[in-house]
């Protein structure tokens, strides 16, 4: 299809044309010597530190290399069930009995009773909390008829988002053969799970006293402890076995800017704690993320669209547009909007009808880029939509 240019002087936004003027903003995906000497002296076996907004590498080190990721793996579980209530095909209030399988594994639990009925959000609670074995266990078996279907789900899942490092055999993380993935991959889906907002109501938990159907409690303690300890972690997830060793994946926002953090198998669980805090010490530090566009942000665009009712579309961007400044590094960029040609009525709610660039001026590189859709939708004129447009410009003698 045939594309048109148009410069953001067409969006008639008045803040956005505010931002726009503003000559320097910086995409550095490189740490400094110094940070990098720091990090480096680590002997964990991988590390990776990115950007959330942006997706700018700031650290990494053997990011690609494939090795056991224990109860990481759980954070693919959580993705498919929330995944599941996004669709509505699952509530956190559904009531789900717990099988003798689920109840009887071992490992990190949160001990359910089997036979007994919980809600799926004390599930959730349970994985995200206190990495229960258990209530992975259970909640596979809701979400796929057995752990089994639910395991292909993951693996499903994992290709859809381009995890090719990345195969799953169980549910829990406890060792098996040919399971692994990457601190890379380990850090997309920590970003894919971030896009719950409902998983924050869980993972900022740090200490809870959990009341069983029977009446029994059990105390639930959260295994990242960088929620409590680290200022500006919301969220993450640990593992731990003897073939893995220690591993965690986390994230910490501080202002706009939200960074996430991967170490595998680091020799201790405070070794794993001290190198997430020293990156994410070494991401804030260094780096400011600046939003430019907001996702769902109202603009209004004189765009044509053939056919259609009214004059003015009502459009918004379908992402945030960020750059990542680094301190003392300042580069000159510029936002570019393409509109499609030739659209066409009618066009329906959220249907792409261009795209918002981040441009840089010196290498005319696309840094970043978000969707431009329509808001609502956009009709086809019809014939009394016609005649009326006839009538009014004969009137006003046009």
């Amino acid at each position: 299809m045939k594309k048109a240019i148009y410069f953001m002087s067409v969006i008639a936004i008045a803040a956005l044309l505010a931002l726009f003027s503003l000559a320097a903003f910086a995409v550095n995906g490189c740490a400094s010597a110094k940070g990098e000497k720091a990090l480096s002296s680590y002997n964990s076996r991988a590390a990776y530190l990115v950007d959330y907004q942006t997706g700018e590498v700031l650290y990494e080190r053997n990011a690609d290399s494939r090795y056991p990721i224990a109860s990481m793996v759980k954070i693919m579980t959580l993705s498919i069930v929330f995944d599941e209530i996004e669709a509505g095909r699952l509530s956190v209030d559904d009531v789900i009995t717990v099988s003798e399988e689920a109840a009887g594994m071992g490992g990190s639990q949160m001990f359910l009773d089997a036979g007994s009925d919980y809600k799926l959000g004390d599930l959730i609670k349970g994985v995200v909390v206190a990495s229960a074995n258990d209530a992975s266990v259970a909640i596979a078996e809701t979400v796929a008829g057995s752990k089994e279907a639910f395991i292909d789900l993951m693996n499903e899942k994992a290709a859809e988002m381009g995890l090719n490092d990345t195969r799953f055999v169980n549910v829990t993380g406890l060792p098996g053969e040919n399971q692994y993935s990457t601190a890379k991959d380990v850090t997309r889906m920590l970003g894919y799970l971030l896009k719950h907002k409902e998983y924050f109501d869980y993972s900022t938990i740090y200490m809870e006293n959990f009341t069983h159907p029977g009446g029994r409690v059990s105390e639930l303690v959260n295994t990242n402890k960088l929620v409590r300890f680290y200022k500006g972690c919301d969220g993450g997830k640990t593992g731990f076995t003897s073939d893995a060793m220690y591993c965690l994946s986390a994230t910490a926002k501080r202002g706009e800017m939200r960074v996430i953090a991967t170490v595998l198998g680091a020799e201790s669980s405070q070794t794993r704690n001290k190198e997430i805090s020293s990156m994410f010490n070494y991401a804030f530090a260094n780096y400011n993320s600046v939003t430019l566009v907001e996702k769902g942000a109202p603009m209004e665009a004189e765009i044509f669209v053939k056919g259609a009712k009214y004059g003015t579309v009502n459009v918004e961007a379908d992402g945030n547009l960020a750059v990542l400044e680094k301190r003392g590094e300042k580069g000159a960029y510029k936002i570019e909007t393409e509109i499609f040609d030739n659209l066409k009525a009618p066009i329906g709610k959220g249907q792409r009808i261009g795209v918002i660039r981040l441009v840089s001026e010196q290498t005319k590189d696309i840094k970043a880029e978000v969707g431009l859709v329509a808001s609502e939708d956009i009709p086809k004129r019809g014939l009394s939509d016609s005649l009326e447009i006839i009538l009014d410009k004969w009137f006003m003698g046009i």
